[in-house]
């Protein structure tokens, strides 16, 4: 659902004052100003006011809020669950039973003015079809439109985003290209990451030179396009029915980057057969060995399990322990034994 004109929901709390709009001055006094009672559009307080009015009706009728998404809103009623989340104006929600997301539907049309969009097909570029057996999410118009933006509608498809020895350096003695361009490229790219794991390696190594960009960058940028014009439907498929058991899988590699050594460290996240999660960051600091390498981007990969964990107790998934799996044998040992060791000790 949308509401509309959401903003003008809101409820000021602090003293706002607004000059007379143009064309509509009193003639008696026209260098009088208006106190705000309500949120306007372009005003710094209106998004704030919004939310909290919505969250104050929707805890009024007895949701709660979640704990670490505070746009995430959960009922539970009679073993069913009713499930909320609210984007600045476009409300999406569902339930395990149809009846409450009519009441809810109704619920909300009372109290503000909205327009009920139906079953959830788009959302923010996503395409979304849901079928008896699952749900899959892709962004097959996004990346259609993004290839009639850079042009390359008619380039010739590659079966891969980048070659098995791409890595990238500074290239000082290339010729540079229009940074302006290099940058819209890697931002349109990193948007499409959402629903597409297997070009997040490569866009991120060609995202590590917006400062100076040179024309071997833009080739391998190009070549990742090249690649989405061959597979432009690939998506996410959560299937129905899998086990509710979430693993986390960690690797990293060794001194990777070209420029100052430092290492990327990657990992994904499985909810029984549905990937989650996934990242590919490059480390912080130089790793010594490999063991280190793989041991802080199990850190990382750590660090999302707990996150993934509070999440899920918003919607009553209660996780005891979740394993993570990690390729390395070294750092495996350095995980399950706590001791400071002599080797390690510089690991922050």
């Amino acid at each position: 659902m949308d509401v509309k004109s959401a903003f003008l929901n809101g409820y000021i709390n602090e003293l706002v004052y607004v000059e007379q709009p143009p064309g509509f001055e009193d003639p008696k006094y026209p260098k009088h100003v208006y106190r705000l009672s309500k949120a306007l559009y372009g005003l710094k307080q209106a998004p704030r006011a919004w939310y909290e009015r919505l969250r104050d009706f929707l805890i009024e009728k007895g949701f709660k809020i979640g704990k670490v998404d505070t746009t995430l809103f959960t009922k539970k009623m009679n073993g069913e669950i009713f499930i909320c989340q609210v984007y600045v104006d476009d409300i999406i929600f569902g339930s395990t039973n149809e009846d409450f997301c009519k009441e809810f539907g109704d619920l909300m049309s009372k109290e503000f003015e909205m327009s009920m969009i139906g079953e959830l097909s788009f959302f923010l570029g996503f395409q979304v079809k849901q079928m008896r057996e699952g749900v899959f999410i892709s962004q097959e118009k996004y990346t259609q439109d993004l290839l009639k933006r850079f042009k390359m509608m008619d380039c010739k498809p590659i079966k891969t985003p980048m070659a098995s020895n791409g890595h990238l350096d500074l290239d000082e003695g290339g010729n540079p290209i229009d940074k302006t361009l290099y940058r819209s490229m890697i931002g349109s790219l990193l948007y499409l990451t959402a629903s597409r794991p297997d070009i997040m390696f490569s866009v991120c190594m060609c995202a590590r030179y917006q400062a100076m960009p040179m024309e071997s960058h833009l080739i391998a940028v190009k070549r990742i396009l090249r690649y989405l014009k061959y597979t432009p439907c690939l998506g996410l498929w959560y299937p129905k029915g899998a086990r509710f058991q979430l693993v986390g899988y960690s690797d990293s590699d060794y001194a990777g980057c070209q420029i100052d050594r430092k290492s990327t460290s990657g990992g994904c996240h499985f909810l029984g057969r549905s990937l989650v999660s996934w990242m590919s960051n490059k480390q912080n600091s130089v790793a010594l060995s490999t063991a280190e390498a793989e041991y802080i981007a199990a850190g990382a990969c750590c660090a999302q399990i707990l996150y993934m964990k509070q999440t899920l107790l918003d919607y009553e998934v209660v996780l005891d322990k979740v394993p993570l799996l990690c390729d390395n044998e070294s750092a495996v040992k350095l995980a399950n034994n706590p001791v400071q060791h002599t080797r390690t000790k510089h690991i922050d």
